[in-house]
């Protein structure tokens, strides 16, 4: 439903313009109309026969209407490409820990599934806070290699 203003009588405005620029001009103010006012209000329309009303809602709605009515939104989610890649990784991962001797897996158990901090493994395992750092490093280097080369 358009605006409830009439559309300027471009002939009088632009005596000289030929017939094909004033349907341009009618035609543009048209779309114009329909860009800032049809598309942003909602319509209702009363059926005298069957006494009742329907509402069309608007076609251009703010976040804010949308978030106060409780419309939920897609949130964002991983790709299926991107699934796939993190569950191979997760996979190789898993294959590399069990190359691994015990007493190594053991500590990376403890660091990075248990959530133990160098410390805390050390005081575990009865071994220095420096051996456990050590030790971590050199298993990610060890980790990483085999990684690499699958």
């Amino acid at each position: 439903m358009a605006k409830p203003y009439r559309i300027p009588d471009y002939k009088k405005m632009y005596p000289e313009a030929s017939k094909e620029v004033i349907t341009v001009l009618r035609t543009t103010e048209r779309k114009m109309q329909y860009q800032e006012y049809d598309l942003k209000t909602e319509q209702t329309i009363v059926n005298q026969e069957k006494h009742n009303i329907t509402v069309i809602p608007s076609r251009e709605d703010s976040l804010e209407r949308l978030l106060d009515q409780k419309m939920q939104f897609a949130g964002k989610t991983e790709s299926v490409e991107e699934t796939v890649l993190r569950r191979i990784q997760c996979a190789q991962l898993h294959n590399a820990l069990f190359l691994l001797p015990d007493d190594e897996r053991e500590l990376i158990d403890r660091l990075f599934f248990q959530g133990q901090t160098e410390r805390e493994a050390a005081a575990g395992m009865g071994i220095y806070h420096n051996a456990v750092h050590k030790r971590k490093n050199r298993i990610l280097k060890k980790l990483k290699k085999i990684l690499e080369k699958s």
